[in-house]
């Protein structure tokens, strides 16, 4: 019985051990022999991460399709981790050496710090204080808000233990340095020292990879233009992220991270698509305005190196193309209406001390497209970096787009509104005469007139511009019931527009009350003839002419008709014409205002600019002082206007032109009629103007 028991047990051992020893060898074969490849690659990998591949930004388009803006690629010049120098004092060499190659090869290149060097000792940035406070952070160089440039830069010193260099040297390594903390140099993020770099610098560097180890070339994509110098405020520029942006992206994407019912792709997808520290970002203009449509989704690639040195790269997460604007410039009536306003400007003569300056604006009578809008002076969007600290201070101010955010008194050109409001509220007909002998006296004061002009009815008041009649005319209808009129054109308020503008200013108690002052009776004269406080923006003066010219309706102004995905196969936005305001106006009441402003195109002061047109249009001008403080004295000066459109008969734009100091709004209407002339035709043909009314989707 025991024996029996005893081999029982054995033979269990026996059969135990044989089992552990076929698992044990199976397992052997399975790992070694069916799998055994992967694992000896396993083992001589010794560095694997995830770096990220940002996306082509998305391309801005004219109406019929027109590349305004595209990519070009480009080399860049990065430092990769991997193989990057760990110690600072190489480090330090490597970068000093890279840079005095760039100097030596005369290839710019540009490292964002709040710092300079003047006169041997460092001094901040004066244009940079949010970049000097994210500087001093805890997170950078851990200072006081109230260290000095000197303290800074001791602490950049001591932390990037930088010596044995001059100043100059010094604080050019360690602006590399402090850019590549602030981007989170790692395996994961590698930085870009220099970007747009000329093909033979490349091939140095290529060349001599043992001199310069962690340092490559890759390919990326930079912003090109049909042309830099067209629709420049409009389009806008592209820059680093500043801290304060980066930031605000972060707490944005975190709210986002924080819904618990999204995905783990729908995580993956939010991340790729926020911003690194050296991500660029719109900074104004439609770039700026459709950064979120514009900015594509990042993807990421595994890359791994081997022992040997060998470095394999797998694409994890494609990028996405950012999506494709679609604009409602016309690019060649854009072209245009630069070329004549520039044209107009260098001819007409200057008073000393003030700038040639002006804007135009074209609409979509129908549906308020801005098919252009230009302002002068202008700058170069390729050279807008290089330049930037010239063009911020220029007296002329390139930067600021007069078209949407200068505010004018608008002179004559508002005398077609009071006629509506004289007209519609029933104050006068179209027989009413005033009695014009070039003086109106009001309570003890004179208003002037240009010429007696005898007796004058609302027709002939807009072509003789006759100031008598809007004296009377203000004085009968009150302030009140001016602006009543004013505001259903949309004058001095802000149009809708997706840009930036201004307000402006409509005349008139309320405005008088925000001041602190009173409104007096004679100032409603002064108003009725659009001076005042009456201050309006080019693109309210289309907006007010466009609703004269189709029938009385107001819409708003847009810049964006429509987003593509980058391969057009989807639709992301589509704007419709948005109407603002149906003012009622009856047709009568437009009928006698288009007549009038019939008669100053074709026999009043703009006759001899427009004679020659393929097409009849309906114009006003007008003209408004203005002092200038040029070297502690006041310059005196004129802006000129004119609205107007065409064809007279079945409107289809309208025309705004503001020109800064000159004598008459009579000499805006020669850049008015050159676009007519581009849009319409030679001839009478109103189809040189190709797909003018046709979009791409």
């Amino acid at each position: 019985m025991f024996r029996r028991s005893s081999v029982k047990r054995t033979t269990v051992f026996i059969v135990f051990i044989a089992m552990c020893f076929g698992l044990f060898g199976g397992n052997l074969f399975f790992e070694q022999i069916i799998h055994g490849d992967e694992h000896l690659a396993n083992m001589n990998t010794i560095n694997t991460y995830t770096v990220t591949v940002e996306a082509a930004r998305g391309e801005i388009l004219d109406r019929n399709g027109e590349k305004l803006v595209e990519n070009k690629q480009i080399k860049e010049v990065v430092f990769e981790a991997a193989n990057f120098p760990t110690k600072a004092n190489e480090r330090n060499a490597l970068i000093i050496e890279l840079i005095n190659l760039f100097y030596k090869k005369n290839q710019s290149r540009e490292d964002k710090i709040p710092l300079l060097i003047i006169d041997g000792k460092p001094e901040f940035d004066k244009n940079a204080d949010s970049d000097i406070s994210f500087m001093k952070s805890a997170s950078m160089l851990n200072l006081n808000e109230y260290a000095t440039a000197q303290n800074c830069f001791d602490a950049m010193v001591e932390k990037y233990e930088i010596e044995g260099y001059s100043k100059e040297d010094t604080l050019k390594i360690a602006s590399v340095r402090y850019n590549m903390q602030k981007n989170e140099f790692s395996s994961r993020n590698p930085y870009v020292f220099a970007s747009d770099v000329d093909t033979s610098l490349c091939a140095v560097i290529l060349e001599n990879n043992e001199k310069y180890p962690g340092v490559t070339v890759s390919i990326s994509t930079a912003r090109k233009y049909l042309d830099s110098s067209l629709a420049v405020h409009v389009i806008g520029t592209v820059g680093a992220i500043s801290a304060d942006e980066y930031y605000t992206s972060r707490s944005i994407l975190n709210e986002k991270l924080a819904d618990e019912n999204l995905t783990d792709e729908e995580k993956s997808k939010l991340k790729r698509a926020s911003y690194l520290m050296n991500s660029e970002i719109g900074k104004s203009g439609i770039e700026g305005l459709c950064e979120e449509y514009l900015r594509g989704i990042a993807g990421e690639k595994a890359i791994s190196v081997d022992s040997a040195g060998v470095v394999n790269q797998t694409m994890t997460s494609p990028s996405v193309a950012g999506n494709t604007v679609i604009t409602t410039l016309h690019s060649g009536i854009q072209a245009v209406a630069e070329k004549a306003l520039k044209d107009t400007l260098a001819q007409l003569g200057r008073v000393d001390g003030l700038n040639a300056a002006g804007a135009v604006v074209v609409l979509d009578v129908n549906t308020a497209d801005i098919l252009a809008c230009a302002s002068y002076p202008d700058y170069d969007l390729d050279t807008y970096y290089e330049e930037y600290d010239k063009l911020s201070v220029d007296s002329e101010a390139p930067l600021w787009n007069r078209a949407l955010s200068s505010t004018y008194a608008p002179g004559s050109t508002f005398k077609p509104a009071m006629a509506v409001a004289g007209l519609e509220s029933g104050v006068v007909n179209q027989y009413t005469t005033f009695y014009c002998d070039s003086i109106f006296e009001f309570k003890d004061t004179e208003f002037s007139c240009l010429k007696a002009h005898g007796n004058v009815n609302c027709r002939d008041s807009l072509n003789y511009s006759c100031n008598i009649y809007y004296y009377n005319l203000g004085n009968k209808l009150g302030i009140t019931k001016m602006n009543e009129y004013a505001s259903m054109f949309g004058l001095g308020a802000k149009t809708g527009v997706e840009l930036n503008e201004a307000s402006g200013v409509l005349a008139g108690l309320a405005y008088r009350e925000k001041l602190g002052t009173t409104w007096l009776p004679g100032d409603t004269i002064q108003a009725a003839i659009g001076q005042s406080d009456n201050l309006f923006t080019p693109i309210q003066l289309a907006n007010y002419c466009a609703t004269i010219a189709n029938g009385g309706t107001r819409y708003v102004p847009h810049i964006i008709k429509s987003v593509v995905s980058a391969d057009y196969s989807e639709t992301i936005l589509r704007k419709e014409p948005e109407i603002a305001l149906e003012t009622g106006i009856s047709p009568e009441t437009l009928n006698i205002v288009k007549l009038g402003m019939y008669d100053v195109a074709t026999i009043g002061t703009c006759a001899e600019a427009f004679a020659n047109l393929p097409v009849k249009v309906a114009a006003k001008t007008g003209t408004s002082q203005k002092l200038k403080k040029v070297k502690d004295e006041y310059v005196k000066g004129n802006n000129g206007f004119i609205i107007s459109f065409g064809p007279y008969e079945n409107a289809e734009i309208a025309v705004a032109v503001v020109i800064e100091d000159i004598d008459s709004g009579a000499a805006t209407a020669q850049v008015a009629a050159d676009i007519y002339e581009y849009y319409f035709g030679m001839q009478g043909n109103q189809n040189a103007v190709e797909n003018i009314g046709s979009l791409i989707p």
